[in-house]
């Protein structure tokens, strides 16, 4: 069976020439065209495409808010983005409004194919500068949302959160680190409010999350 496509942007001159392109592929049928958001939704639900190609700056409905509708109605559909706009705004809003792929104006036609197929197959697709748009993205939520163990704890504390998921009494760590059992203690309760973790069954579990020990594996 033929991929069926719908063809969302509100220039004519891009519908054109994409319909002309992609009807000489073989496997892929353009079955509808919409020049705004709005019809794009209406065409979706009556036709029922595999996968709709949408301009994400259309007049009357954005292509952003085209796309989450349409997903919310039939999450079946595929819609990639095709746009001009490279900002990380109008692909974050796009992929989490439900889109596929998200594509550049300027790529290659062959860059549209690979990311027709690619969702066809539940994958997901992004240009070359849209991924490393994202990377970037995902590294700076990283580093403002997900802090290690290694940046919140000292060397010590690390250590002796180690020797506690391994089982170590507050008097045998007290020895093994050359240091009273009143500081050892100290270590101990200042790793449970860093972490604001309070029993030693939770340090265990956090301990061989972050990788500090392999035990209860």
């Amino acid at each position: 069976m033929s991929i069926r496509v719908i063809l969302s942007d509100d220039h004519q001159i891009i519908r054109d020439g994409l319909r002309s392109l992609l009807e000489k592929q073989p496997g892929i049928e353009v079955i509808a065209e919409a020049a705004d958001g709005r019809t794009t939704v209406d065409l979706a639900t009556k036709l029922k495409p595999d996968v709709i190609i949408m301009d994400v700056s259309m007049p009357d409905m954005n292509g952003i808010e085209a796309t989450s509708r349409i997903i919310e109605k039939t999450p079946k559909i595929k819609v990639i983005a095709l746009s001009m706009h490279s900002d990380r705004q109008f692909i974050i809003e796009m992929l989490n409004a439900g889109a596929s792929g998200y594509i550049l104006k300027d790529a290659a036609f062959s860059e549209l194919i690979n990311a027709i197929h690619a969702v066809m197959a539940n994958r997901s697709y992004l240009s070359p500068e849209i991924a490393h748009i994202m990377i970037e993205e995902f590294k700076h939520i990283l580093s403002k949302e997900k802090l290690s163990v290694f940046s919140i704890l000292t060397p010590r504390e690390r250590e002796v959160l180690q020797l506690i998921a391994e089982g170590k009494t507050t008097k045998e760590i007290a020895f093994k680190l050359k240091v009273s059992v009143k500081t050892a203690e100290t270590y101990r309760q200042n790793i449970m409010d860093k972490l604001d973790i309070h029993t030693i069954a939770g340090l265990t579990k956090y301990a061989v999350r972050e990788g500090l020990t392999t035990l209860g594996e």
